[in-house]
């Protein structure tokens, strides 16, 4: 039987911080739902919550926990910067905005921020990670990371970073995109793997392997694909604003996918043409 729980944690690089090994997705949360569908996932056992800047609900998560009865520091909170602001200061201000919106007050912070793409170019790259360091200097960030990053990307805030490696770097995976050249070069780093759109935005519901899968094991679609990241040693994102789903997608920790099914879902990979959001670029 399993030995996961729902509250595992992974530890992250050179750094004292664990992140919880289940996190709960807020992308295309509406702000009008989207502080009860994070009480939901609090009240079903998550203890991380993935938001953004680019989402427009980070006010709204952090309403969520301190609605929750639950202490600050029970509940990991991740977000993003998206795009640079044209300084390391200026950056590192829109970073502060975030914060105050998340954990308003002096002791205010976010356990991990994240630059959510690498697209804006190498200089932008710079600036925000320097932000970012700041944040990490100050307190204001318990630990900071990347999304969207290949392993150039992440090989080239060594040549400027203090902080290296980041502690987290957050990819689209699923078995039908497995970023195996990224995912093996965090490994070997021990930078943590986050899986964004575990669920493939459920347009894979009716995969043939995958719902036979879920029949032979009783469980429903999305629970093997979320089960499947965490047997990798990865961590899934799921997204929900319907409590029964927030719910089932986190009872996951009563079976184990066999070595020889965790092989039939490797075996669906399409490499890139598999991803719905983005492929990273690992040259």
């Amino acid at each position: 039987m399993s030995t996961l729980t729902i509250n595992d944690t992974l530890p992250l690089p050179n750094s004292s911080i664990q992140i919880p090994r289940l996190g709960f997705g807020v992308y295309q949360s509406p702000t009008s739902v989207c502080t009860q569908s994070c009480l939901s996932a609090l009240q079903a056992g998550y203890r991380h919550i993935d938001t953004a800047q680019f989402y427009a609900n980070e006010r709204e998560v952090g309403d969520a926990v301190r609605k929750s009865g639950l202490s600050r520091s029970e509940v990991f909170i991740t977000t993003k910067i998206l795009s640079a602001a044209g300084s390391v200061e200026k950056s590192y201000q829109k970073c502060l905005d975030s914060v105050e919106k998340i954990d308003p007050g002096r002791d205010g912070y976010v356990d991990l921020f994240l630059i959510h793409s690498p697209n804006a170019g190498s200089a932008k790259r710079k600036e925000m990670w320097q932000a970012l360091e700041k944040l990490y200097e100050k307190g204001k960030a318990k630990s900071i990371g990347v999304s969207n990053f290949g392993v150039g990307h992440i090989d080239e805030l060594k040549g400027f970073g203090k902080v290296w490696p980041p502690h987290v770097n957050q990819i689209e995976l699923h078995p039908w995109c497995q970023q195996r050249t990224c995912t093996e070069y965090c490994q070997k780093h021990g930078i943590v793997v986050e899986a964004y759109s575990p669920l493939v935005r459920n347009y894979k519901a009716n995969d043939a392997t995958l719902v036979s899968l879920a029949k032979r094991y009783k469980k429903s679609t999305a629970q093997i694909l979320i089960r499947w990241c965490l047997q990798k040693d990865w961590v899934p994102l799921p997204k929900s604003d319907n409590a029964d789903r927030i719910k089932q997608n986190a009872d996951v920790y009563d079976f184990d996918i066999s070595r020889e099914d965790m092989g039939t879902l490797d075996g669906l990979d399409e490499g890139d043409a598999g991803a719905i959001v983005q492929a990273v670029r690992n040259s």
